[in-house]
This record gives C-alpha cells, structure tokens and sequence, in this order.
C-alpha cells in the first residue's frame, strides 16, 4: 500500500489556557488536544489527521493572534476522555463510552519559530487568500493547511528548518 502524503494542520489555542510553551514544557513530550466540540473540527482530527502530520500551533484570542510554532500529531485518534467526566467543563451527557461522540488526537512540539506571525500578516498575504483562517467569519479550532499555505507561513516566520522538508 502506498504511503499517505504528509497532511498540514493550523490547530488553534488561547495562550492563557494552553500556549506553544506549554506544549514545549510537557514532561512527557505531548498532549491530548482534548474538549474540542465542533463536529468538523472532530471530524478533521478522527477522520484526516494522521501521525505525522504538521501543525501550525495558533495562538487565538490573543493580542495580536497568530501562529506562534509547529508541532506534529503523535497519535490517531481516541476518544476524549473530558467527555465523560462529569466534572469536567466540556463533559458530554449524550455521549456514550460504547459509541463516543468526540474524538482527538496527541499533539507534539516540533519547532519553534524564529519569529511569530501574526493574523494581520498572514491577512495581507497574497499566497494566503484562500487559506481557512484568513477567510472572513473563520472559527473553526482545527483545519486544514494546503503545503503551499504550509511553505508560505514557514517563509514569512524566516524558518529554514526540518518541518520544510
């Protein structure tokens, strides 16, 4: 069977709850990218992220927002365990363990980046007009990076780095 071509991700955080620093600081090297409840987003993660596969590590809701490192995703997908927990702010009553409603995958720091990029930037870019994020109304935490898109936010951070290969 051939092999899958490499698929390129922006996966979006709030840096007060969960930065790109604290993905570097993980003692263990990754994190589940837990409590997303957007079904394309879970779709995205069950259905078209594989291991391997880059991601662009967003920082949202921040001032200015843009894309602060790359990662990797470091597992399939399983489900998500906030679900179930009843204590828990993304608990799920409707979902069932039998047949889990959402789903997620491990996340890995790959690369800082020599320089943050901010929103405005990736905006004003040309090369960037048909990307997901820069489109008018854009909210969805996890989507998908053409490898142009990929090559050209990689450009304009100035990285020369193993995630261009």
């Amino acid at each position: 069977m051939p092999k899958r071509p490499r698929q390129y991700w922006l996966m979006k955080s709030e840096p007060n709850v969960y930065s790109f620093d604290h993905l570097l600081a993980e003692p263990n090297g990754t994190t589940p990218w837990d409590s997303i409840r957007n079904y394309q987003a879970r779709n995205f993660m069950r259905d078209g992220m594989a291991v391997g596969d880059y991601v662009l590590f967003y920082h949202s809701n921040a001032k200015p927002p843009g894309v602060a490192g790359l990662a990797k995703v470091a597992s399939k997908s399983y489900p998500d365990p906030t679900q179930f927990d009843p204590d828990h702010g993304y608990f799920d009553a409707k979902s069932d363990p039998e047949n889990p409603r959402w789903m997620l995958v491990d996340v890995a720091p790959l690369d800082r980046l020599p320089r943050f990029v901010p929103l405005e930037e990736l905006k004003a870019n040309p090369k960037l007009a048909d990307m997901a994020l820069t489109q008018k109304g854009s909210r969805l935490s996890v989507q998908p990076v053409s490898a142009s898109e990929w090559r050209e936010v990689l450009k304009m951070a100035g990285y020369k780095g193993k995630a261009l290969k």
